[in-house]
């Protein structure tokens, strides 16, 4: 089997509990600080590795303490982080999550992550060509997204593009890469609200996927067919990272040579199970884990 790259973030989630969120000029007391790994990309490069698939990480961190616990964390989940650059004077990545009231704010600090420019991914392009599949997110520059998807579909790399945060995807853009895959609300920043999903499915069948959370996630099949793989009931402990779960595994079953609806059985699959343990990478299942909730 091929290798997987991930491009993309690399964040410390800085998470604490307070009663409620605060309003505005207001102290509360928080508990429960947790500091976690996550960013978008890392996560997802996680998810993959977790799977038993081999996967890259390229990306950017800072030369502070957190950057050293992030790169060994992926590391001992058995990612390869030779092309992760450190970067000197810029802060590595950070989220600020407070959560109360089973709500929660977030304020991201790009740090490091805005450094994974074009610059760097010609730094790192003999690597990344390398990969048999490219995973991209929107936690990267727009230029830089734009670029290597550009070089992918110039050297037959399939690219699959989870476009969150949302904001626009430009035409060529969608046309280049092989997978897109927004939740609902991603899917109508890009195509707009005068069109159904069905329809924006139908469009781009076998390239747009849609993730709906608890309902599951959808495309249309080459018949002109448009498909639900409903979710699988889990108890849901944490949805943190489950589209980043989703990703990746979907990833891994398209490398394997799943068909689209069987890809997206196993991914659904996989990020039901996420979401049953707390944190983003901890709640991560492996293959095992995944072949055995399908059985059931």
């Amino acid at each position: 089997m091929g290798k997987i790259g991930v491009v993309g973030s690399i964040n410390m989630d800085m998470t604490v509990k307070a009663e409620r969120i605060p309003l505005k000029g207001e102290t509360l007391k928080g508990e429960d600080l947790k500091y976690i790994p996550g960013g978008k990309g890392a996560n997802q490069a996680a998810a993959v590795a977790k799977l038993g698939a081999e996967v890259e990480m390229f990306g950017c961190v800072g030369d502070d303490a957190v950057a050293g616990s992030l790169v060994k964390n992926l590391q001992e989940m058995g990612v390869e982080t030779r092309c992760i650059k450190t970067v000197t004077g810029v802060p590595t990545g950070l989220a600020m999550i407070t959560v109360g009231e089973s709500d929660n704010t977030i304020i991201v600090v790009a740090g490091t992550n805005d450094c994974v420019d074009v610059d760097y991914v010609n730094e790192v392009k003999d690597s990344l060509l390398e990969c048999e599949i490219v995973l991209l997110q929107h936690e990267i520059p727009q230029e830089t997204i734009e670029y290597v998807v550009k070089l992918c579909s110039e050297n037959g790399v399939k690219v699959v593009l989870n476009p969150g945060p949302a904001r626009p995807v430009k035409q060529e853009v969608i046309e280049k890469v092989t997978y897109l895959t927004p939740n609902e609300h991603e899917a109508v920043i890009i195509f707009g609200e005068d069109i159904s999903f069905e329809d924006m499915m139908r469009k781009y069948p076998e390239k747009l996927v849609i993730t709906q959370g608890s309902r599951g996630v959808s495309t249309c099949l080459e018949s002109g067919e448009v498909v639900l793989v409903p979710a699988r009931k889990a108890k849901v402990v944490d949805t943190t990272g489950a589209g980043d779960t989703l990703n990746g595994a979907f990833a891994v079953a398209v490398m394997e040579g799943k068909n689209i609806s069987d890809a997206l059985a196993f991914a659904n699959a996989a990020a039901g199970l996420s979401t049953e343990k707390f944190g983003a990478q901890g709640g991560m299942p492996t293959y095992d884990e995944v072949k055995e909730a399908m059985e059931r």
